[in-house]
C-alpha cells in the first residue's frame, strides 16, 4: 500500500473521533515561514521524504506561488500525529501572509478553532502579525506561538544567550499585548507562554525545534542550540529534537478539539435560536444530527470542477445528499466527499463527520462564506474581511470570441474570492475587477490567461475612493418625475465607533432588533435613533423619523432601492457613499399606488439622498496605507523621501538590529510603482511592507481636479449636481 494511501486510511480512523481532532491554521506576516514550517510539519507525518533544507513549498501548489515564493492561496492539509500515546487528526490551513491575500486567512479562520502564529525572531511581531492575530481572535480562534529563523539570532547576529533570551522575550511580550487587546471583551486568558508550553522555538529551514516541555524531554535547551548552531550541527539537532515533534506536540496539547471549541464558537458566529435542537447538535457535534457546513474556500479541479471546502459543525456529510445553500433557492446534491492532502483533494467513500474539514464537489451554488444545511435555517454571521477592495483595474478579452468564457471566469472568481469585486459590462466587453493591491490584481489576471488560455489587455489600476457626509444637512426635499410624490430627509455623519461596528459586523439587519439596538446604543448613538433604524446599506444607516404616514410601509422597499442606487453612487463622482446617517423626517405620496411605482419613488429618493449628501458638504475620501520600510542607515533618508514624496507622512524611525525603520503612511493612489521606486533609491537593500488602513478626506486643494478626473473616466456630466431637477 503507498504511504499517502496509508495516511488517508489514518485520518479516516481518527475522523469519528472528534476529542482527537486538531483544525489549526498557520499564519503570519509574509516570508516569516509559514509554508516551510508546514513543510516540515508534513514531512514529521511521513507524508514527504525528510530530507536537506525544507524548501519544497509543498503547499504552494499553484505555479505563480512556486515562482514568486509567496503563498497566494489557503492550502488544506490533513494528518496523523501521536501524542502522549494518542493518535491526532489534524487538519492544517496554511494561510498567505501578504497583506493582498488578507481574505483568505479571515476564511481560514472560521473553519479551525487554533492559529498557530508564526513570528521571524529577527523582524519581530510586523504588522500582519498584529492583523492574523485580530483575525484570528475576532473568529473565537485560540493562538499559540512559534518563534522561527531563531538560527540567525545565532549564525547572522552574533547573539550571546543574554541577547537571545531579550530579543525573544520582547517577540512575546509583543504578541501578547496584541492578544489581551483583542481579548478584553471575552471570558478567556489566551497569552501564550514558554512556561506553559503554547510558545515554541526553532528554525523552519533547518528543521530543529525547542519547546519547554520538549526541553525537559530531550535535555536540549539553548546553551546546547547555541554551541550546535556555530559547530554547524544542524542535522544533529534536527534529528535530536525534530521541530515537527515540538510544533504538533504543542498544537495536541494546547489547541481546543472540536467538542471543546464549539460550545463556545457557535454563539460567536451563528445568530439563530440558542435553544434550539440545530444550536444544540452544533454545540455538541453531533454527527447523527442535521448537516451544517460552512464553505470557506471554493476552488476549481480540472477533473472534480468547483470544490467547496469548509468546517462540519454538526451531521454527516455524504455523497448523494441533497442540501440547501444560503440565499438561493432549491438544493445541490452532493457529487463526492473528500479531505485535502496538500494540493491534491482525497476522495472519501465515506461520509465525513461533524467536527472535520471537508473537500465537498456538487455545490454548485455555494460561495466561499455559504451555510450548506440539510434543513433551512439562519446562515451563519458573514465573514467579514478587514481590508475593502483599494485597487481596480479594466480587463478586456484580446479577442471578442473569449468574450463569453471571460464572463464566466469572472463570475468563477468571484466566487472563490469574495474580496474582489467585479463589474461586468456586457454590452461593451469592459470589466473592472477591484481587489486589495497590485498584486491582488496582477495574480488574477495573470491565471486568467494562464488557467483559462483566454488573452487579456489590462488598463492601468484605478484607485477606489469613497463618498462621505462631513457636517449636517438641512431638511431637504426629494420630488418624483410626476411631482406627486415628495420625499423630506436629512444626512449627517455617521460617528467612526458606529462605522467600525458595521464593518466588523457587530451590527446587522441580520441581527434580531433588541441586539442591533443594544450594539448600537453602546457605540454612542442615543435611544430614540437606534430604536428607529430601517435599513443598513454598507456603512450607512437609514433613521425612519417619519409618523403615520399612509402608504408608506408598501413604499418603502422601493425607498429602500432608491436609497442604496443613490449611496453606490455617490454624487461627487459616483463613488460609494460610507459613514452617513440618513434621516426620512416626512413624506407626501399620492393615493393611488399607480402613481407611487418604482418610476417615481426610486428617482425621487435617489434625488433627495445626493440633495442632501451635497447640503451635507460631501467629500471624496482617499485609501491609505500604512508603510514599513527597513532599510541599512546609509539610506534611511532615501527611504523616508519615498514615503514623503507621495503626499505620504513618516511617523516614526528607529535602529532594529542593523537596520534603520521607517514608519509612515502615504495614500494608495501615490504608492502605485513604489516597487520600483523604493528598489532604486536604496540600490535594492530596502525590504517593506504595506497595510491597507482604511480611508481619510482628501486634501480640499486636490478634490476639484480628482473629482473631475473621475467623472471624464466614467463619461459623467463635467459639473457637479445639486440634484437632479423635474420641475
Amino acid at each position: 500500500m503507498g504511504r499517502r494511501k496509508k495516511i488517508v486510511q489514518e485520518c479516516e480512523k481518527l475522523m469519528d473521533k472528534p476529542e482527537q481532532i486538531r483544525n489549526i491554521a498557520i499564519a503570519a506576516h509574509v516570508d516569516h515561514g509559514k509554508t516551510t514550517l508546514t513543510d516540515n510539519l508534513l514531512a514529521g507525518a511521513g507524508m514527504i521524504a525528510d530530507e536537506g533544507e525544507a524548501t519544497r513549498l509543498m503547499m504552494d501548489t499553484e505555479e505563480d506561488e512556486q515562482e514568486r515564493g509567496i503563498t497566494i492561496d489557503a492550502a488544506n492539509v490533513s494528518m496523523t500525529h501521536e501524542h502522549e500515546e494518542t493518535n491526532h487528526l489534524i487538519n492544517l490551513i496554511d494561510t498567505p501572509g501578504h497583506v493582498d491575500f488578507g481574505g483568505d486567512v479571515t476564511r481560514a479562520m472560521r473553519a479551525v478553532d487554533g492559529a498557530l502564529v508564526v513570528v521571524d525572531a529577527v523582524e519581530g511581531a510586523m504588522p500582519q502579525t498584529e492583523t492574523v492575530v485580530r483575525q484570528s481572535l475576532r473568529e473565537g480562534v485560540k493562538p499559540a506561538l512559534f518563534i522561527n529563523k531563531v538560527d540567525r539570532l545565532i549564525s547572522e547576529l552574533q547573539e550571546g544567550p543574554q541577547e537571545m533570551q531579550e530579543r525573544l522575550q520582547k517577540v512575546i511580550a509583543d504578541v501578547n499585548d496584541l492578544i489581551r487587546g483583542m481579548t478584553e471583551d471575552m471570558d478567556v486568558d489566551w497569552t501564550v507562554s514558554v512556561e506553559d508550553g503554547t510558545v515554541a522555538f526553532g528554525s523552519a529551514l533547518y528543521k530543529w525545534g525547542v519547546s519547554a516541555p520538549s526541553m525537559v524531554e530531550t535535555g536540549i535547551g539553548f546553551p546546547e542550540i547555541i554551541e550546535m548552531e556555530r559547530n554547524d550541527q544542524r542535522l544533529e539537532l534536527h534529528q535530536q529534537t525534530p521541530l515537527s515533534d515540538v510544533v504538533l506536540d504543542m498544537v495536541a496539547e494546547h489547541f481546543p478539539n472540536p467538542v471543546e471549541a464549539q460550545p463556545r464558537r457557535i454563539p460567536a458566529v451563528w445568530r439563530g435560536d440558542p435553544d434550539s435542537d440545530l444550536a444544540l447538535q452544533m454545540r455538541d457535534v453531533d454527527d447523527d444530527g442535521e448537516v451544517v457546513f460552512m464553505v470557506t474556500d471554493i476552488s476549481m479541479d480540472p477533473h472534480a470542477g468547483e470544490i467547496a471546502t469548509g468546517r462540519l459543525f454538526s451531521g454527516t456529510i455524504k455523497k448523494g445528499q441533497e442540501l440547501y445553500v444560503s440565499g438561493t433557492a432549491g438544493k445541490n446534491r452532493v457529487q463526492s466527499v473528500g479531505i485535502f492532502m496538500g494540493g491534491e483533494r482525497e476522495e472519501l467513500d465515506r461520509g465525513v463527520p461533524a467536527g472535520n474539514i471537508a473537500a465537498v464537489t456538487g455545490l454548485r451554488d455555494a460561495i466561499a462564506g455559504s451555510t450548506v444545511s440539510s434543513v433551512e435555517m439562519t446562515p451563519f454571521e458573514s465573514i467579514e474581511h478587514i481590508s475593502e477592495p483599494v485597487i481596480t483595474k479594466s480587463v478586456e478579452a484580446k479577442s471578442m470570441d473569449d468574450l463569453p468564457k471571460l464572463i464566466e471566469t469572472l463570475r468563477q472568481v468571484s466566487k472563490e474570492d469574495p474580496t474582489i469585486r467585479i463589474e461586468i459590462n456586457e454590452d461593451t466587453g469592459e470589466h473592472l475587477i477591484s481587489g486589495q493591491g497590485e498584486l491582488h490584481l496582477e495574480v488574477i489576471t495573470q491565471r486568467i490567461e494562464r488557467n483559462q488560455g483566454i488573452p487579456v489587455t489590462t488598463g492601468e489600476p484605478i484607485v477606489v475612493y469613497r463618498e462621505a457626509p462631513t457636517a449636517q444637512s438641512r431638511e431637504v426635499e426629494g420630488i418624483s418625475p410626476n411631482r406627486h410624490n415628495r420625499f423630506y430627509m436629512s444626512v449627517e455623519p455617521l460617528d467612526q465607533e458606529i462605522v467600525d461596528l458595521i464593518k466588523l459586523g457587530d451590527a446587522s439587519m441580520d441581527m434580531p432588533e433588541l441586539e442591533r439596538r443594544e450594539a448600537l446604543m453602546e457605540a454612542g448613538m442615543d435611544k430614540d435613533t437606534a430604536q428607529n433604524v430601517e435599513h443598513m446599506f454598507g456603512t450607512n444607516i437609514l433613521i425612519d423619523d417619519t409618523k403615520g404616514i399612509q402608504h408608506l410601509n408598501e413604499t418603502m422597499e422601493l425607498v429602500i432601492e432608491g436609497l442604496e442606487e443613490a449611496l453606490e453612487d455617490g454624487p461627487l463622482a459616483g463613488e460609494p457613499v460610507q459613514g452617513a446617517l440618513l434621516r426620512l423626517h416626512d413624506a407626501r405620496l399620492h393615493e393611488d399606488a399607480i402613481h407611487r411605482g418604482p418610476a417615481q419613488v426610486i428617482p425621487a429618493t435617489r434625488n433627495a439622498v445626493h440633495r442632501a449628501l451635497m447640503d451635507a458638504e460631501v467629500r471624496l475620501l482617499e485609501p491609505i496605507q500604512n508603510v514599513r520600510i527597513d532599510v541599512p542607515n546609509e539610506y534611511m533618508g532615501s527611504a523616508s523621501g519615498e514615503i514623503q514624496g507621495r503626499r505620504g507622512r513618516v511617523d516614526d524611525m528607529y535602529q532594529e538590529g542593523d537596520l534603520m525603520v521607517v514608519e509612515g503612511i502615504a495614500p494608495v493612489s501615490e504608492m502605485i510603482g513604489f516597487s520600483s521606486d523604493i528598489r532604486s533609491a536604496t540600490e535594492g537593500r530596502a525590504s517593506w511592507n504595506t497595510e491597507n488602513s482604511g480611508f481619510r478626506v482628501l486634501a480640499d486643494n486636490l478634490q476639484p481636479e480628482v473629482i473631475a478626473e473621475i467623472r471624464e473616466r466614467k463619461g459623467m456630466k463635467a459639473e457637479l449636481p445639486q440634484a437632479v431637477d423635474y420641475f
